[in-house]
């Protein structure tokens, strides 16, 4: 609990607490509310991209279009014509939580940012994700880009069930190699910005995170 003389715009509109042991809702607020989810999108951008591709050391070129994203805006710093592998785009998106990655797989998925939403409007529909609608892989503000607490419940429990999920979630930080358009070696370390795994915040006791996905804007 926060007194409103120490309330900061960090206190969450909606919040879910899930125990998955005896399927009970611990803590709801506003559960259902629809919320804009920010990079938590990149959560359903990473289960179809392990759904989708087949092999994740396989490898992808950025296109122009994914490597220009906003100089204000969360990336990797990907260039047009590097050439970077799927699992390596991965962790660029959970744990860098590149916009450029999250393009970079759309494509490679669907083609396009637009087909990709499409299809993830789909894939969370499938998994009971209902109240819920997304117009790109990243989590870019958009009025028509939205979830609630639940539905990212609904997504997030379908993404832990592939254990590289787990894997991605749970690296302090990766070491990222790929070549350039050149040609040249880039070498490149991704830290988590999982708060607990960084040292700003201390979990419960009794408490132990295994990972998750943060994400921040404005909206």
């Amino acid at each position: 609990w926060i007194g409103t003389e120490a309330t900061t715009s960090q206190v969450a509109s909606g919040a879910g607490v899930f125990n998955l042991a005896t399927k009970e809702v611990t803590y709801a607020k506003n559960i259902f509310a629809k919320l804009y989810p920010a990079s938590t999108t990149k959560i359903l951008t990473a289960y179809m991209a392990l759904k989708y591709c087949d092999d994740l050391d396989a490898t992808v070129t950025v296109s122009e279009h994914a490597a220009d994203q906003a100089a204000d805006s969360s990336v990797c710093g990907l260039n047009a014509g590097d050439t970077v592998s799927i699992r390596t785009l991965l962790y660029g998106l959970m744990l860098r939580s590149g916009n450029d990655a999250a393009i970079v797989l759309a494509e490679q998925i669907s083609g396009s940012e637009e087909a990709f939403a499409e299809l993830m409007n789909q894939e969370a529909l499938a998994l009971g994700a209902s109240q819920s609608h997304f117009v790109n892989p990243n989590g870019l503000p958009d009025e028509n880009h939205y979830t609630s607490v639940y539905d990212l419940y609904l997504m997030f429990q379908a993404a832990i069930a592939d254990e590289r999920f787990v894997e991605l979630i749970s690296a302090k930080s990766y070491e990222a190699s790929y070549t350039d358009a050149q040609g040249a070696a880039v070498t490149k370390t991704w830290e988590n910005t999982n708060q607990y795994f960084v040292g700003y915040a201390t979990a419960p006791e009794g408490v132990t995170v295994i990972g998750g996905k943060t994400g921040t804007t404005k909206a």
